[in-house]
Protein backbone atom coordinates (compact mmCIF):
# COMPACT_ATOMS: atom_id res chain seq x y z
CA UNK A 1 0.00 0.00 0.00
CA UNK A 2 0.87 3.54 -0.36
CA UNK A 3 1.45 4.19 3.19
CA UNK A 4 4.06 1.69 3.37
CA UNK A 5 5.95 3.70 1.21
CA UNK A 6 6.01 6.84 2.78
CA UNK A 7 6.49 4.83 6.38
CA UNK A 8 9.23 3.17 5.09
CA UNK A 9 11.06 6.14 4.06
CA UNK A 10 10.27 7.54 7.66
CA UNK A 11 11.68 4.26 9.28
CA UNK A 12 14.83 5.16 6.67
CA UNK A 13 15.86 8.58 7.45
CA UNK A 14 14.35 8.89 11.26
CA UNK A 15 11.81 11.80 10.11
CA UNK A 16 8.28 12.13 10.68
CA UNK A 17 7.96 15.16 8.58
CA UNK A 18 6.62 16.28 5.49
CA UNK A 19 7.91 19.90 4.29
CA UNK A 20 5.02 21.91 2.72
CA UNK A 21 5.77 23.89 -0.32
CA UNK A 22 3.33 25.78 0.08
CA UNK A 23 4.57 29.22 -1.69
CA UNK A 24 3.88 32.71 -2.02
CA UNK A 25 5.71 34.51 -4.47
CA UNK A 26 6.89 36.90 -1.44
CA UNK A 27 8.45 33.97 0.18
CA UNK A 28 10.75 33.69 -3.38
CA UNK A 29 14.29 35.36 -2.56
CA UNK A 30 14.40 38.86 -4.06
CA UNK A 31 17.25 37.99 -6.40
CA UNK A 32 15.12 34.56 -7.83
CA UNK A 33 12.33 36.92 -8.26
CA UNK A 34 14.24 39.39 -10.14
CA UNK A 35 15.48 36.57 -12.54
CA UNK A 36 12.41 35.46 -13.48
CA UNK A 37 10.63 39.10 -13.66
CA UNK A 38 12.93 40.66 -15.34
CA UNK A 39 12.46 37.86 -18.44
CA UNK A 40 9.06 37.58 -18.65
CA UNK A 41 7.84 40.83 -16.95
CA UNK A 42 5.46 41.44 -13.18
CA UNK A 43 3.02 38.35 -14.79
CA UNK A 44 1.57 35.04 -14.01
CA UNK A 45 4.23 33.25 -15.72
CA UNK A 46 7.11 35.02 -14.36
CA UNK A 47 5.78 33.90 -10.79
CA UNK A 48 4.91 30.16 -11.45
CA UNK A 49 8.49 30.60 -12.90
CA UNK A 50 10.36 31.68 -10.22
CA UNK A 51 8.13 29.85 -7.52
CA UNK A 52 9.09 26.32 -9.37
CA UNK A 53 12.48 26.92 -8.96
CA UNK A 54 12.36 28.06 -5.81
CA UNK A 55 10.89 25.07 -5.26
CA UNK A 56 13.38 23.18 -7.35
CA UNK A 57 16.22 24.10 -5.07
CA UNK A 58 14.37 23.44 -1.24
CA UNK A 59 14.20 19.63 -3.24
CA UNK A 60 17.42 19.49 -3.70
CA UNK A 61 18.61 20.84 -0.31
CA UNK A 62 16.11 17.92 1.78
CA UNK A 63 15.52 15.20 -0.07
CA UNK A 64 17.76 13.40 1.47
CA UNK A 65 16.39 14.07 5.17
CA UNK A 66 12.84 14.82 4.61
CA UNK A 67 10.55 11.71 3.41
CA UNK A 68 7.81 13.43 1.84
CA UNK A 69 6.60 17.21 0.57
CA UNK A 70 2.80 18.28 0.68
CA UNK A 71 1.83 20.57 -1.79
CA UNK A 72 -0.98 22.81 -1.33
CA UNK A 73 -3.23 23.48 -4.43
CA UNK A 74 -4.22 26.94 -3.72
CA UNK A 75 -0.77 28.21 -3.41
CA UNK A 76 -0.56 26.81 -7.15
CA UNK A 77 -4.05 27.84 -8.40
CA UNK A 78 -3.44 31.57 -7.66
CA UNK A 79 -0.96 31.95 -10.39
CA UNK A 80 -3.79 30.42 -13.48
CA UNK A 81 -2.59 27.65 -15.41
CA UNK A 82 1.01 28.45 -15.18
CA UNK A 83 0.93 28.01 -11.40
CA UNK A 84 -0.92 24.59 -12.46
CA UNK A 85 1.93 23.85 -14.38
CA UNK A 86 4.28 24.86 -11.69
CA UNK A 87 2.22 22.14 -9.45
CA UNK A 88 2.84 19.13 -12.04
CA UNK A 89 6.37 20.28 -12.70
CA UNK A 90 7.35 20.67 -8.65
CA UNK A 91 5.38 17.06 -8.25
CA UNK A 92 7.38 15.39 -10.83
CA UNK A 93 10.71 16.81 -9.25
CA UNK A 94 9.50 15.98 -6.28
CA UNK A 95 9.23 11.74 -6.95
CA UNK A 96 12.57 12.49 -9.11
CA UNK A 97 14.12 12.95 -6.46
CA UNK A 98 12.15 9.77 -4.48
CA UNK A 99 10.10 12.12 -2.31
CA UNK A 100 6.60 11.01 -1.42
CA UNK A 101 4.47 13.57 -2.53
CA UNK A 102 0.90 14.63 -1.18
CA UNK A 103 -1.21 17.10 -2.89
CA UNK A 104 -3.28 19.12 -0.50
CA UNK A 105 -6.90 19.91 -2.13
CA UNK A 106 -9.25 18.91 0.13
CA UNK A 107 -10.93 17.58 -2.84
CA UNK A 108 -14.52 16.91 -2.23
CA UNK A 109 -17.67 15.44 -4.24
CA UNK A 110 -20.01 12.71 -5.92
CA UNK A 111 -20.32 10.66 -9.06
CA UNK A 112 -18.39 11.69 -12.04
CA UNK A 113 -17.28 14.84 -10.45
CA UNK A 114 -14.93 12.96 -7.45
CA UNK A 115 -14.10 10.01 -10.41
CA UNK A 116 -12.60 13.42 -12.29
CA UNK A 117 -10.99 14.52 -9.13
CA UNK A 118 -9.60 11.04 -8.67
CA UNK A 119 -8.12 10.57 -12.35
CA UNK A 120 -6.51 14.13 -11.84
CA UNK A 121 -4.70 14.00 -8.60
CA UNK A 122 -4.48 10.18 -8.05
CA UNK A 123 -5.13 8.33 -11.38
CA UNK A 124 -4.65 8.64 -14.81
CA UNK A 125 -7.14 10.10 -17.98
CA UNK A 126 -7.24 7.54 -21.94
CA UNK A 127 -6.81 9.85 -24.33
CA UNK A 128 -7.31 7.73 -27.53
CA UNK A 129 -5.03 4.97 -26.84
CA UNK A 130 -2.92 6.24 -24.65
CA UNK A 131 -3.21 6.12 -20.94
CA UNK A 132 -1.99 9.83 -19.33
CA UNK A 133 -0.94 10.60 -15.91
CA UNK A 134 -2.25 14.36 -15.15
CA UNK A 135 -0.30 15.13 -11.83
CA UNK A 136 1.08 11.96 -10.46
CA UNK A 137 0.66 12.17 -6.76
CA UNK A 138 1.35 9.99 -3.93
CA UNK A 139 -1.62 10.99 -1.72
CA UNK A 140 -4.52 13.59 -1.94
CA UNK A 141 -6.14 15.17 0.58
CA UNK A 142 -9.81 15.30 0.71
CA UNK A 143 -13.22 15.76 2.78
CA UNK A 144 -15.37 13.35 3.72
CA UNK A 145 -18.20 15.27 4.90
CA UNK A 146 -20.19 14.04 1.94
CA UNK A 147 -20.31 10.64 3.35
CA UNK A 148 -19.31 7.96 1.31
CA UNK A 149 -20.32 8.83 -1.98
CA UNK A 150 -17.30 11.72 -1.87
CA UNK A 151 -14.96 8.75 -0.92
CA UNK A 152 -15.87 5.78 -2.89
CA UNK A 153 -14.57 6.63 -6.23
CA UNK A 154 -10.95 6.72 -4.75
CA UNK A 155 -11.04 3.61 -2.92
CA UNK A 156 -10.25 1.41 -6.24
CA UNK A 157 -7.59 3.90 -7.40
CA UNK A 158 -5.45 3.98 -4.00
CA UNK A 159 -5.66 -0.12 -4.46
CA UNK A 160 -4.83 -0.20 -8.03
CA UNK A 161 -2.36 2.41 -8.42
CA UNK A 162 -0.73 2.13 -5.25
CA UNK A 163 -2.09 5.64 -3.81
CA UNK A 164 -3.20 7.39 -0.60
CA UNK A 165 -5.78 9.48 0.67
CA UNK A 166 -6.00 11.75 4.17
CA UNK A 167 -9.53 12.69 5.14
CA UNK A 168 -10.31 15.71 7.58
CA UNK A 169 -11.13 14.76 10.45
CA UNK A 170 -10.05 17.14 13.54
CA UNK A 171 -8.55 20.39 11.68
CA UNK A 172 -6.01 22.33 13.25
CA UNK A 173 -7.49 25.54 12.65
CA UNK A 174 -9.54 27.27 15.38
CA UNK A 175 -13.06 27.05 14.72
CA UNK A 176 -13.01 23.43 13.65
CA UNK A 177 -14.90 22.51 17.14
CA UNK A 178 -17.69 24.13 15.87
CA UNK A 179 -18.78 21.57 14.00
CA UNK A 180 -16.28 19.04 14.40
CA UNK A 181 -16.74 18.76 18.13
CA UNK A 182 -20.97 18.41 17.68
CA UNK A 183 -21.92 14.81 19.71
CA UNK A 184 -23.96 12.43 17.89
CA UNK A 185 -25.55 10.02 20.80
CA UNK A 186 -22.20 11.44 22.86
CA UNK A 187 -19.35 10.86 20.24
CA UNK A 188 -17.99 13.93 19.25
CA UNK A 189 -18.32 14.57 15.05
CA UNK A 190 -14.54 14.09 14.39
CA UNK A 191 -14.50 10.91 16.12
CA UNK A 192 -17.33 9.39 13.62
CA UNK A 193 -15.79 10.68 10.97
CA UNK A 194 -12.12 8.59 12.24
CA UNK A 195 -14.55 5.54 12.59
CA UNK A 196 -14.97 5.69 8.67
CA UNK A 197 -11.64 6.24 7.74
CA UNK A 198 -11.01 2.74 9.23
CA UNK A 199 -14.22 1.64 7.40
CA UNK A 200 -13.06 2.78 4.26
CA UNK A 201 -9.93 1.43 4.85
CA UNK A 202 -10.07 -2.13 6.04
CA UNK A 203 -9.53 -3.56 2.62
CA UNK A 204 -6.02 -1.65 1.97
CA UNK A 205 -4.00 -2.76 5.30
CA UNK A 206 -0.28 -2.44 4.78
CA UNK A 207 2.43 -4.35 5.75
CA UNK A 208 3.05 -1.72 8.25
CA UNK A 209 -0.64 -2.04 9.72
CA UNK A 210 -2.11 1.05 8.39
CA UNK A 211 -4.43 1.57 5.58
CA UNK A 212 -4.47 3.70 2.60
CA UNK A 213 -7.14 5.75 4.05
CA UNK A 214 -5.61 8.31 6.43
CA UNK A 215 -6.58 10.89 8.55
CA UNK A 216 -5.87 14.65 9.00
CA UNK A 217 -5.85 15.56 12.94
CA UNK A 218 -4.13 18.88 13.75
CA UNK A 219 -1.31 19.27 16.27
CA UNK A 220 -3.14 21.98 17.78
CA UNK A 221 -5.44 19.43 19.75
CA UNK A 222 -2.88 17.12 21.23
CA UNK A 223 -5.95 15.41 23.62
CA UNK A 224 -8.05 14.21 20.61
CA UNK A 225 -4.42 13.25 19.06
CA UNK A 226 -4.21 10.76 22.00
CA UNK A 227 -7.90 9.84 21.31
CA UNK A 228 -7.53 9.33 17.72
CA UNK A 229 -4.68 7.29 17.57
CA UNK A 230 -6.30 4.64 20.47
CA UNK A 231 -9.30 4.62 18.42
CA UNK A 232 -8.04 5.02 15.04
CA UNK A 233 -5.23 1.52 15.20
CA UNK A 234 -5.12 1.15 11.19
CA UNK A 235 -4.97 5.13 10.36
CA UNK A 236 -2.40 7.13 9.15
CA UNK A 237 -2.53 10.45 10.47
CA UNK A 238 -1.40 13.59 8.43
CA UNK A 239 -0.53 16.58 11.35
CA UNK A 240 -0.89 19.94 10.14
CA UNK A 241 -0.25 23.00 12.82
CA UNK A 242 2.80 22.27 13.78
CA UNK A 243 5.35 25.27 14.94
CA UNK A 244 3.79 28.90 13.33
CA UNK A 245 -0.02 27.64 14.65
CA UNK A 246 0.84 26.32 18.20
CA UNK A 247 1.43 22.54 18.11
CA UNK A 248 4.35 21.52 19.94
CA UNK A 249 6.58 17.95 19.72
CA UNK A 250 5.34 16.68 22.96
CA UNK A 251 1.27 16.81 22.37
CA UNK A 252 2.06 15.72 18.52
CA UNK A 253 3.55 12.39 20.05
CA UNK A 254 0.30 11.07 21.40
CA UNK A 255 -0.66 10.82 17.42
CA UNK A 256 1.88 8.21 16.89
CA UNK A 257 1.71 4.09 17.90
CA UNK A 258 4.23 2.62 20.32
CA UNK A 259 6.82 2.08 17.63
CA UNK A 260 6.76 6.00 16.13
CA UNK A 261 5.08 5.56 13.76
CA UNK A 262 1.03 6.09 12.41
CA UNK A 263 1.96 9.61 11.28
CA UNK A 264 3.56 12.49 9.75
CA UNK A 265 3.88 16.00 10.74
CA UNK A 266 3.93 19.27 8.52
CA UNK A 267 5.74 22.31 8.59
CA UNK A 268 5.57 25.06 6.11
CA UNK A 269 5.73 28.32 6.07
CA UNK A 270 8.85 28.00 8.58
CA UNK A 271 11.33 25.59 6.51
CA UNK A 272 10.45 27.74 3.15
CA UNK A 273 10.69 31.12 5.32
CA UNK A 274 13.91 29.76 7.44
CA UNK A 275 16.31 32.25 5.73
CA UNK A 276 14.25 34.90 6.59
CA UNK A 277 13.74 33.80 10.17
CA UNK A 278 17.66 33.13 10.67
CA UNK A 279 18.29 36.54 8.72
CA UNK A 280 21.51 34.88 6.65
CA UNK A 281 22.06 35.81 2.98
CA UNK A 282 19.13 35.05 0.78
CA UNK A 283 20.93 33.31 -1.60
CA UNK A 284 21.66 30.72 1.38
CA UNK A 285 17.76 29.99 1.35
CA UNK A 286 17.63 26.70 0.35
CA UNK A 287 19.98 25.27 3.58
CA UNK A 288 18.62 27.43 5.84
CA UNK A 289 14.96 25.62 5.02
CA UNK A 290 17.81 22.13 5.37
CA UNK A 291 18.98 23.65 8.63
CA UNK A 292 14.87 24.30 10.00
CA UNK A 293 14.15 20.56 8.40
CA UNK A 294 16.92 19.09 10.81
CA UNK A 295 16.05 21.83 13.60
CA UNK A 296 12.60 19.97 13.37
CA UNK A 297 13.63 16.85 12.83
CA UNK A 298 15.46 16.91 16.13
CA UNK A 299 12.90 18.52 18.14
CA UNK A 300 10.33 16.01 17.09
CA UNK A 301 12.62 12.52 18.06
CA UNK A 302 13.41 14.09 21.16
CA UNK A 303 10.06 12.52 22.01
CA UNK A 304 9.16 10.00 19.32
CA UNK A 305 11.37 6.66 19.03
CA UNK A 306 10.82 5.54 15.70
CA UNK A 307 11.67 2.01 14.72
Amino acid sequence: MSFDRLIAKIIEMKNPTVAGLDPKLDYVPEYLQKSFLGEDGETLKAASKAIFRFNQMIIDAIYDIVPAVKLQAAYYEMYGHHGFKTLERTIRYAKLRGMYVITDGKRNDIGATMDAYTAAHLGTCTIGSTECEPFGADALTVNGYLGTDGIAPLLPICKEKDKGIFVLCKTSNPSSGEFQDLLIDGVPLYARMGDQCEKWGEETIGEYGYSAVGAVVGATYPEQLVELRKRLPHTMFLVPGYGVQGGGAAGIAGGFDENGLGAIVNSSRAILCAYKKEGCDERDFAQAARREALRMREDLTAHIHIG
